[in-house]
């Protein structure tokens, strides 16, 4: 469909401002909220904005989504600010894995699958992150071993966020030991609660048990079930990266309603503000001066977000520049919640919020505070996203590696 033929931008802005005020809920600030119970809401949310014609914007028509543009995208995200939204089904359901699943999958996969993920039925994890694996996601040690029309899957993956929760996967197998590690891979499409699938959820510092780990033994997928090319995984795990720095940094036109890279993540100024208020800092200088970079932040990061993107839709910029966004969204995480810890002082202490002398706003930052290095590991380091950036956005020259010709049979692993 040509542009022309769409429903102009401030007509479907105008149209969803109404729509949202007569059928969303107000925003309760849930967005750090994982909790089964939360889901469950969340999965009602988006049912509610297939219902009423706003979900899936720009998915394809033909596969469930409403075909429109980026703009349309960010002008939806401006109307949905004070409503409550399914914010963990942005991340990684639609905007890392239906984002990919459009881009690999077969008319049959996407048929089947893209409509019931929005409609709120289906969630979807990633398998890739193994115990041994490290930042080398090339290195994958799970095998799918070809069996006539299907493959025998055998292995582990681990940090799955909510898989236990979730419905389906795509998980990233290597198929061909003779060839180097980035060309013997194939991307699976894996229902997780599948024969010979056991799932455990792994307990964290803040008490949480939302990350899992995985084991495969003897699980039967069939042929079918490959997204893109056998043996051609890495470029499907190439893609399905892109897609998640492009969530987490705030630039997916996936995502509706708040992702942590927009305005930064780390929580929202206006918490900092009651904050010291209620701590008696409103006329501290230094604690002024703190809120002002966290604000300044938090207007960079937007500032970015919509600089790469645009240059990623217009072609100005590759691909990989995604990284600047998530590798800002990180390192901006990370300070922003030092921010709000030093304002916070020992309220901050992670306590039940209705206990006496809490407040919900610290208690919120003390939880935030244990878990702020996660965004610089997940969809790949801190130190992953500079070496794209310097490689393939600056072009500098790659980092040397020993077993990049090498046949994956015969690199050495640390078991021998």
């Amino acid at each position: 469909m040509s542009t022309d033929d769409l429903e102009p931008v401030e007509d479907f802005r105008e149209r969803a401002r109404v729509w949202l005020a007569a059928n969303m809920p107000p925003n309760i600030d849930a967005y750090f909220d994982r909790t089964d119970e939360r889901r469950t809401v969340e999965d009602q949310l988006q049912r509610r904005l297939w219902d009423g014609g706003f979900a899936g914007i720009c998915f394809p028509a033909d596969y469930g989504g409403l075909g429109l543009t980026p703009a349309h995208q960010v002008a939806f995200n401006g109307e949905v600010v004070p409503y409550d939204m399914p914010y963990s089904l942005n991340v990684p359901t639609l905007g890392i894995l239906a984002a990919t699943l459009v881009d690999f999958g077969s008319h049959e996969q996407k048929a089947r699958h893209l409509p019931a993920i929005l409609r709120g039925e289906e969630r979807w994890v990633q398998f890739l992150s193994e115990p041994s694996g490290g930042s080398d996601l090339a290195g994958v040690r799970t095998r799918a071993d070809r069996d006539g029309d299907v493959f025998i899957l055998n292995g582990s993956k681990i940090w799955s966020s909510g898989a236990y929760a979730a419905q389906f996967s795509m998980c990233l197998a290597r198929t061909n030991w003779d060839v180097p590690k980035h060309r013997g891979l194939t991307m699976f499409l894996l229902p997780i609660h599948h024969p010979g699938v056991t799932v455990e959820q792994i307990r964290q510092v803040d008490g949480s048990m939302e990350f899992c780990q995985e084991f495969f033994d003897d699980v039967e997928i069939p042929v079918e079930n490959v997204i893109g090319e056998v043996d051609d995984g890495w470029t499907v795990a190439t893609r399905l990266l892109v897609h998640e720095r492009m969530a987490v940094g705030g630039g997916s036109q996936y995502t509706s309603g708040r992702s942590v890279g927009h305005g930064g993540g780390g929580g929202d100024d206006n918490d900092l503000i009651d904050l010291l208020r209620a701590r008696g800092l409103a006329g501290d200088t230094d604690a002024r001066r703190l809120l002002a970079e966290s604000h300044a932040r938090r207007l960079v990061a937007r500032h970015l977000v919509e600089r790469v993107t645009g240059g990623l839709r217009s072609g100005a910029l590759p691909a990989p520049a995604g990284s600047l966004m998530k590798l800002f969204t990180a390192t901006n995480q990370a300070r922003r919640v030092e921010i709000a810890l030093t304002l916070a002082g020992p309220e901050a202490v992670v306590w039940p919020a209705d206990a006496e002398g809490a407040t919900e706003i610290a208690a919120g930052i003390g939880r935030a505070t244990l878990g702020r290095q996660g965004i610089a590991l997940g969809g790949g380091s801190n130190e992953i996203q500079r070496n794209i950036i310097s490689e393939r956005v600056l072009g500098l020259p790659r980092e040397a590696a020993a077993d990049r010709d090498v046949p994956y049979k015969d690199v050495r692993h640390g078991s021998r």
